[in-house]
Order: structure tokens, then sequence, then C-alpha cells
């Protein structure tokens, strides 16, 4: 499997209101990395956390097995409450929980073009785990790396080592919320400090 290596990268800016948790953020999910205006972003990691301590890379997965970087966007509007995205040759891709009849839900790169990637956790050899939408808790849906018999949380880290909680977010009572090219949305994908999301 080839892993391709980040990239830094400019992100187009939105607005989302987001019910329960009191934060705003400026952008709109269906811009693509092309367009504009454009807001510099600090990259944090986005790792699945195992019980002994180690940390797993979260990647997207190409269909010929091309590991690509999962990050989420630190900007100066908003520091408390990130995008998550996968880089993919150097463009942009939403993450999103996407709507399914599975008993744990997709967590998927999207590409426009209808080639989407799945996220799966790597470890040092290789081993991948499948990460999913799990359970939901008034509008926050818990995001899991699935091994045997356990879930693993997620997690983003800064560069400064700060750590925020990556979950998924309903921002609208209907369980599709948009569609991004024949992809219908379910959820959005986040990440902001654990004091801001309460008890589960």
């Amino acid at each position: 499997m080839q892993r391709r290596s980040k990239t830094v990268f400019t992100l187009a800016g939105i607005v989302l209101i987001v019910a329960g948790l009191g934060f705003v953020s400026a952008a709109d999910d269906t811009e693509t990395a092309d367009d504009t205006p454009i807001a510099e972003g600090t990259l944090w990691e986005v790792k699945a956390v195992f019980p002994d301590g180690e940390l797993l890379d979260v990647m997207a997965v190409g269909a010929d097995g091309e590991l690509y970087d999962v990050m989420a966007i630190e900007n100066e509007e908003n520091p408390y409450f990130l995008d998550v995205k996968a880089i993919v040759d150097g463009d942009v891709h939403d993450v999103k929980i996407v709507a399914s009849k599975d008993r744990y839900a997709p967590v998927m790169a999207l590409d426009i073009h209808g080639t989407n990637l799945d996220l799966r956790a790597v470890g040092a050899e290789g081993k991948q785990y499948d990460v999913k939408g799990i359970r939901r808790s008034g509008n926050i849906i818990r995001i899991r790396a699935i091994g045997v018999a356990r879930f693993h949380p997620l997690q983003a880290i800064a560069p400064d080592g700060r750590a925020y909680d990556v979950k998924g977010v309903k921002m609208m009572r209907q369980r599709v919320e948009l569609v991004i090219g024949a992809t219908q949305i379910h959820a959005h994908v986040k990440a902001f400090p654990p004091k801001a999301q309460g008890s589960e």
C-alpha cells in the first residue's frame, strides 16, 4: 500500500451553526479546494486511540489501497470547531457520515465525481480498522475505529499537543442533510474540545 505525503493546503470558507453546541464556523460544505475565498489553516493529525495509549493514523483508503491523510483544520476565526478533511493527491475532500441502512454508518471522504474513500485506522504493520458512526446522542454521533469486540475513539491532535474529540454532528432533524454528488449525507465530521460535548 502506498501512503501519500502530507500536503499544506488552503480551505474554502463556510457558515455552519451547530444546534446544541453554540459554535459558529464560517464555510459551505459544498465548496471545493479550488473555490474562493480561501483561508489559511493549521493541520491537526487525526488518530484512533487504543487502550494501551497507541495512536493509529486515520486514513482515507483508495480503491487500489493507497492511503491518504485525514486532517482536522484549525482556523483563526473559530479555533474550537474544526472541519475534518482528507487530502487526496493534493485535493481537499469533505469527510462525512453517509446515510446508510447498515448497523454502523460509513464515514467517508467524498468525491463529487462519485469515487468515495472509506476511512480506516491503520496500524504500524498495516492492519486496518473500519471507522464508523456507531451511536447517536442528541446532535452528536460517536465515531469509532472498530476492533475485535472493542470500539476505539478518534482524536485530532494539534502540533502543540492539544487534543480534540472527533465526532459526527447533526445540523438538521432530517436523516439526509444534503447530497454531495450522488452521496446522501447524514452528518458532518468535526473536531472540538471534550468539554463542549456534555455527557453522552
